[in-house]
């Protein structure tokens, strides 16, 4: 008879993974195959209903009426962007960004990297009508799926190629940022756009003062919240803005605000936000067509962008930068692993999907499952791709602390 502690083996191992570096990435592929599945079984009628669901919060004259998928990409979201809008500025002050010679690599990598993946995208699809909007879809970078990836190998992966992978993911979410708020932004509201604009003032007044109450902070950033949900700037960035305003750092305190709340929402963002926004975006209807659709232009845009296109922009870039001496190479790296991580660049994912709501409407519109479509395809297969080329080119005992 097997005892409990054998029984339970393996729920201890499922917690190991999913509290591990590679955990969060485990559990977006975990609820996006559960969406996907469920899409295409008897269930599905539930899960759009579920989805399309109307929520309504309001106070007075202010009221947001959206339904439930819309709360997950324009609220939820936003503290997941807040948290990447910490993780820039902590980067900017005192990471890999506050030198720019240090940066050049990976910031030209993450240009090559967005630019020509757009191009293989618009190449692809450009005799389908509508198709345009998704142009931003392959140029972004899952930070989560591609570090999890890295993970993977363990202490042969030297430290120099950790910090280029997440140097570029880093600024390649910052690009995200500036494609969101300039070429998806709707018809913009003036009195909502001015309201916004003065709580962002208010903000970098408390800064400025060195206001250190965290409260404060989130409150005057709840109000610029609504205030660009309703101007037609997508809301998401109100939680970019509000993680720029906090301080890093305050007289007469040790620990800096930015890195607390950090660590404070890693874990909710990593195992509650980001795993529902995966779940509710990444449902999409096979049907009668099966796994053919993917031949259609917009997946196979999508996908060709991510697999063929990233990797490509990546090292060009890099060859170049290198080339005419702007930076050098990281220490301890080869062409053959840069390879490898400019495969995981073109795992999109979480920011693909995201940018996929944003151009095709969501379950509205035809293309809206075509898109998700190509995201997975590209971005599992780049996973596989990356994780091969990177453990025949890396080194077989190589300890982490040496490099």
């Amino acid at each position: 008879m097997e005892s409990p502690n054998q029984s339970l083996g393996p729920f201890k191992k499922l917690n190991a993974v999913l509290h591990s570096e590679v955990g969060p990435g485990v559990l977006l592929l975990i609820m996006a195959i559960l969406a996907m599945t469920i899409m295409n079984s008897s269930l599905a009628s539930y899960y759009e209903d579920v989805f399309s669901t109307k929520v309504v919060l309001g106070v007075g004259p202010i009221i947001i009426d959206k339904p439930f998928l819309l709360w997950v990409n324009d609220g939820l979201m936003a503290i997941f962007f807040f948290l990447i809008g910490l993780e820039i500025k902590r980067e900017l002050m005192v990471g890999h960004l506050s030198d720019i010679r240090q940066a050049f690599l990976p910031l030209g990598a993450a240009v090559g990297g967005m630019a020509a993946p757009a191009l293989i995208y618009l190449i692809i699809t450009r005799d389908v009508e509508g198709a345009v909007n998704g142009w931003a879809i392959p140029a972004a970078t899952d930070i989560a799926f591609a570090v999890g990836v890295l993970a993977l190998l363990g202490p042969r992966v030297p430290v120099a190629l950790k910090v280029f992978l997440l140097t570029l993911a880093v600024a390649d979410d910052l690009g995200a940022i500036v494609i969101i708020a300039i070429f998806y932004t709707d018809q913009l509201s003036i009195g909502a756009l001015s309201v916004a604009f003065a709580a962002l003032s208010v903000l970098i007044l408390m800064n400025r003062l060195n206001v250190g109450n965290q409260s404060a902070y989130l409150f005057i950033g709840f109000i610029m919240w609504v205030a660009v949900l309703k101007s037609g700037v997508h809301a998401t960035l109100a939680g970019v803005a509000l993680g720029f305003c906090i301080p890093y750092s305050l007289p007469k305190q040790e620990s800096s605000p930015v890195v607390k709340l950090e660590h404070e929402l890693h874990g909710f963002s990593s195992y509650i936000v980001l795993p529902l926004f995966a779940f509710a975006n990444a449902g999409v209807a096979i049907g009668e067509q099966g796994l053919s659709i993917l031949g259609h232009p917009v997946p196979l845009g999508i996908a060709g962008g991510l697999l063929i296109g990233k990797p490509i922009g990546v090292m060009i870039f890099c060859y170049f930068i290198l080339k005419f001496g702007i930076a050098s190479m990281p220490r301890h790296v080869n062409w053959g692993q840069l390879l490898g991580v400019a495969f995981l660049c073109g795992i999109g994912f979480t920011m693909s999907l995201f940018i996929g709501s944003l151009a095709f409407g969501g379950m509205g519109n035809p293309l809206a499952g075509l898109d998700r479509l190509g995201i997975l395809t590209g971005s599992i297969i780049s996973a596989v791709v990356g994780f091969v080329v990177l453990k025949k080119a890396l080194p077989d005992k190589t300890s982490a602390d040496s490099t």
